[in-house]
């Protein structure tokens, strides 16, 4: 069963042009979730992406064939740099025009 995920997420890196590009991701561990739709993440994960009580993150999801196939995690302060640094000089050109 664990081969069969890890085979679906591949494909989904594989079909999806933001992963293609990078060589970034690693499978650090396989989660569950339960019944009240909760996840914990191990120590070691935590520990390693510098995770604390409180941190809060972007859920931001890929489709494939229609499909979502792939859910990322990203930290909100991060999340909100990007966003900034992408869409400032955007709202900059709009608001000049």
């Amino acid at each position: 069963m664990v081969k069969r995920k890890l085979k679906k997420a591949t494909q989904c890196r594989e079909t999806n042009p933001v992963y293609k590009e990078t060589n970034c991701c690693t499978v650090d561990a396989i989660i569950s979730i339960d019944g009240r739709g909760q996840i914990v993440l191990p120590k070691d994960v935590r520990e390693k992406a510098d995770i604390k009580a409180g941190d809060k993150f972007t859920a931001i999801s890929w489709k494939s064939d229609g499909k979502v196939c792939c859910i990322s995690l990203i930290k909100a302060d991060a999340f909100a740099d990007t966003a900034k640094n992408i869409l400032g000089p955007m709202l900059g050109d709009i608001v000049k025009q």
